[in-house]
């Protein structure tokens, strides 16, 4: 990593929902969702879907076990928690990954509740989260927070609309920005306040695009949105590029590709996410 004011993203998981490798899914991934954002010689992770195994594999053989690292869920649904027990660099007690939530509020769990007792305990998973624990501390935070993380590194967080909620993301680093927003369906008639200001005039915004405006009458209320509302947002909120993320499984490639024609032919800066494509902002 280098210390200059570039952020780097990479995606690591594209899919949501479900994992779904095959076939039919090897130009976009079948990974579920993972980033990895580096500024200067800081490393950020968003998600911990199957796609974080893959990154905590890289590190193991280019970097050794130790990890310092930001990982910040947008929110505990299964698809965005269940590589964690596999992402190997947890499993060195002197590593010190800082692990954040916004999203649980009063909920009855909080972030280490969700993974000590519900994702990494007998009998869903063998291998208890005492393991990582050492490793790791464990933060929730109102949704809403700024975090100054130092080095000229600012994280705004915003709400998202989806069930048991999720935060979106704002990383701003050396006069670049990157909004995350995945895991958040739009409300019809009007744009989002919260997603636009998350992602007004970002250099790069990533937004939950699961299905097409034909698609979506039937999974109403599911908590997702569609790549035509995706180039709604970028439009109003004077977005640079676009990528369409949180691929429903049912997209296979050929579908992925429609999408992408359709999508450039009304804005040439938006496309589908590509997992493993690196990103220099």
């Amino acid at each position: 990593m280098t210390s200059e004011s570039t952020i780097r993203l990479k995606f690591w998981g594209t899919r949501g929902s479900i994992p779904c490798p095959g076939p039919e899914t090897v130009r976009y991934g079948g990974n579920t969702t993972c980033f990895e954002v580096t500024c200067g010689d800081r490393r950020i992770i968003v998600d911990a879907g199957t796609g974080i195994r893959l990154l905590g594999k890289k590190i193991m053989l280019e970097e050794g076990n130790f990890l310092n690292a930001d990982l910040f869920f947008t929110h505990t649904h299964m698809d965005h928690i269940q590589g964690l027990p596999f992402f190997a660099p947890l499993y060195n007690p002197v590593s010190d990954v800082r692990l954040h939530a916004g999203h649980l509020g009063d909920q009855k769990y909080d972030l280490l509740g969700i993974i000590g007792t519900m994702l990494m305990k007998d009998p869903v998973f063998p291998v208890p989260s005492a393991l990582i624990e050492k490793a790791c501390s464990f933060n929730d935070y109102p949704c809403g927070k700024i975090f100054d993380l130092g080095d000229g590194i600012v994280i705004k967080t915003g709400k998202l609309n989806h069930p048991n909620g999720a935060c979106g993301y704002r990383i701003e680093y050396g006069g670049k920005s990157l909004a995350i927003c995945t895991d958040t369906e739009h409300y019809e008639g009007k744009l989002d306040d919260e997603v636009l200001a998350l992602a007004y005039q970002a250099d790069v915004m990533i937004y939950d695009s699961a299905y097409t405006d034909e698609e979506y009458p039937k999974f109403k209320g599911w908590g997702h949105s569609t790549w035509q509302e995706a180039l709604k947002v970028a439009e109003a909120a004077k977005v640079k590029n676009t990528f369409l993320f949180h691929h429903d499984p049912s997209h296979n490639d050929q579908r992925m590709d429609q999408i992408a024609e359709q999508a450039a032919a009304i804005n040439a800066n938006a496309r589908p996410a590509v997992e493993g494509e690196e990103i220099s902002i």
